[in-house]
């Protein structure tokens, strides 16, 4: 490599600091390490990590905040279209991933790197993810991949850094958690198989409230703007005080199981108390404000949406066509949602909005009708009957020759 400098995708964990001290010792590099916070990380959490940095050969450290574009350009998105994996999971890790390595990227660019690298394995999806993004955007980087190239084992890496100098505590924990502003992902040994559920311990919410509670959650044209009577100036600030609300009474568990990018089958757990209680709340104040068209399309792009960001694809043009689709049904998805919480699950009570449809001017359903008359009716349902009745008549007709 003509330029040494290297920005490195860095989380603090075993793989990114083998990856510190191995390229900077045995290649030689200039590493500089880029910490892409989406929610997941205290301000405690990140000196600690910078300390590390710096004692393995970083160069610099840097950390970056990424959570209000995050939101801005994804997650609103991701609500406006209902997103759930497989009707399940709401994409708490693949999204997140896709913007931390789009600010790798622009940071790179920015110091005028001349290489990308992170501590992908060659085992799982960021892998994908990470170098889509690396080689859309990043021009002439070369993308540098130690842990997956060299096909190590934790052990092997561990071996590797205490031989350095540096013997950290890198016991494996019992259950891995990787935190977002959008959920928590679980993994652990029951999921690894087919057959087991994760233990109430694993999870990092723990059920400390029993005593039911109704609250009422306000959207704006989608957006979530308001929790429990309380008014919000970012909808990120929303999400994270429905968080703390719902957190307590261990809410938004379950285990996806999904199409990994690589063609394998994959399962984890995950706790997203804050994401599913928006998006069902989201989707049901839209079954009274829009039409059925508009909401069987929606489903249809929104599940596409949901699919290509999984799978690496945020940079395809159509992803730009989709959310502008998404974004133009949300004028009037207004009002609020009524919901009751209880130890584990939620209830979505019903909502009130300018713009509900079932409007009383026109009747209520299966009791009284005010917009048409008996005969309206009957009318109407001869001529819907005309295609059937013909194709019918025809058939018919064709068994008896």
């Amino acid at each position: 490599m003509t330029n040494p400098k290297v920005v490195l995708a860095y989380s603090g964990g075993l793989d990114t600091s083998y990856c510190i001290k191995y390229l900077t010792k045995e290649k030689g590099l200039e590493v500089h390490a880029l910490t892409v916070n989406t929610g997941g990380f205290t301000d405690d959490e990140l000196k600690t990590m910078e300390e590390k940095a710096y004692q393995l050969g970083a160069s610099s450290f840097e950390a970056i905040d990424a959570v209000p574009a995050y939101y801005e350009e994804c997650i609103r998105y991701l609500i406006f279209g209902n997103v759930l994996r497989n009707n399940t999971y709401p994409l708490s890790v693949s999204a997140e991933r896709m913007f931390q390595a789009l600010e790798v990227v622009r940071y790179a660019q920015k110091i005028g790197a001349g290489a990308i690298a992170h501590g992908s394995t060659g085992a799982g999806n960021d892998q994908v993810r990470f170098d889509l993004a690396f080689t859309i955007l990043g021009e002439s980087l070369d993308i540098i991949t130690p842990i997956r190239d060299l096909q190590l084992s934790r052990q092997e890496e561990i071996d590797y850094l205490k031989e350095n100098g540096f013997d950290y505590s890198w016991e494996k924990a019992q259950y891995s958690i990787n935190q977002g502003i959008w959920g928590t992902s679980v993994g652990g040994v029951e999921t690894l198989s087919s057959d087991k559920a994760l233990p109430d311990e694993a999870y990092p919410s723990q059920l400390t409230q029993k005593t039911p509670r109704e609250i009422s959650l306000t959207f704006d044209k989608g957006e979530l703007t308001g929790v429990d009577g309380r008014s919000f100036d970012h909808p990120v600030e929303a999400i994270q005080a429905l968080q703390e609300i719902a957190a307590p009474y261990a809410i938004g568990r379950d285990i996806h199981v999904g199409d990994t990018i690589i063609g394998i089958k994959g399962r984890v757990g995950f706790e997203a108390a804050a994401p599913l209680m928006i998006i069902k709340a989201h989707h049901l104040l839209e079954k009274h404000t829009l039409t059925k068209w508009q909401q069987y399309w929606k489903e249809q792009l929104g599940n596409w949406y949901g699919m290509l960001l999984h799978e690496g694809q945020f940079l395809d043009p159509v992803m730009r066509n989709i959310e502008t689709f998404l974004e133009d049904t949300q004028s009037a998805v207004t009002g609020k949602v009524f919901v009751r919480l209880l130890p584990y699950r939620f209830e979505l009570q019903g909502i009130a909005s300018d713009y509900d449809l079932m409007n009383s001017s026109f009747g209520h359903y299966g009791e009284m009708n005010k917009g048409w008359s008996g005969d309206d009716v009957k009318g109407f349902t001869k001529i819907l009957a005309n295609q059937s009745k013909i194709h019918h008549f025809v058939h018919e007709e064709k068994k008896t020759k």
